[in-house]
């Protein structure tokens, strides 16, 4: 699937990208959707893979994380070999114009680099066809997350 979207996509590995990440995600999940600050923020982000996606002009858009390894383990049904994709947020006024999308991949991408086979997440129900569009398949039952509905999903890499 070709994704063009109005940015660029990069790991974020730099202190102001890394903040940027943060701000994003508490625009998104915070403030709009009501997440507690203290559980929107945890140990998983000092190990994580984030990526970060900015307009042309440095406007941050959207960013995800990447888990793998030991701190993947625990989501991902015990596979070693499965990374666990987070805390993917797009901005309000950037929504509807492949900035999602193009996380995602640049997440997957993350994911093979580290030698993983397959990419599990928790989606929130209402985000499920936007998963299934990037080859996502849900599996097991709805579960609440900080108060929201989700459905786990995976995609073979």
């Amino acid at each position: 699937m070709g994704v063009s979207a109005p940015c660029t996509v990069r790991v974020a590995e730099d202190p102001a990208d890394r903040a940027a990440c943060f701000a994003v995600r508490k625009e998104v999940f915070v403030v709009e959707q009501g997440v507690a600050e203290d559980i929107e923020y945890d140990a998983y982000d000092a190990v994580a893979v984030h990526v970060l996606a900015v307009r042309e002009d440095g406007l941050p858009l959207g960013t995800g994380r990447l888990l793998h390894g030991e701190a993947a383990v625990a989501k991902t049904g015990g596979d070693p070999s499965v990374g666990s994709l987070g805390r993917l947020a797009v901005s309000r006024e950037a929504r509807g114009l492949g900035v999602g999308a193009a996380l995602v991949r640049a997440l997957e991408d993350a994911a093979r680099a580290r030698g993983l086979t397959a990419v599990d997440l928790h989606a929130q129900t209402h985000a499920l066809g936007f998963y299934e569009r990037l080859g996502y398949a849900a599996y097991g039952p709805e579960f609440p997350d900080a108060g929201i509905p989700h459905r786990a999903m995976r995609r073979a890499l």
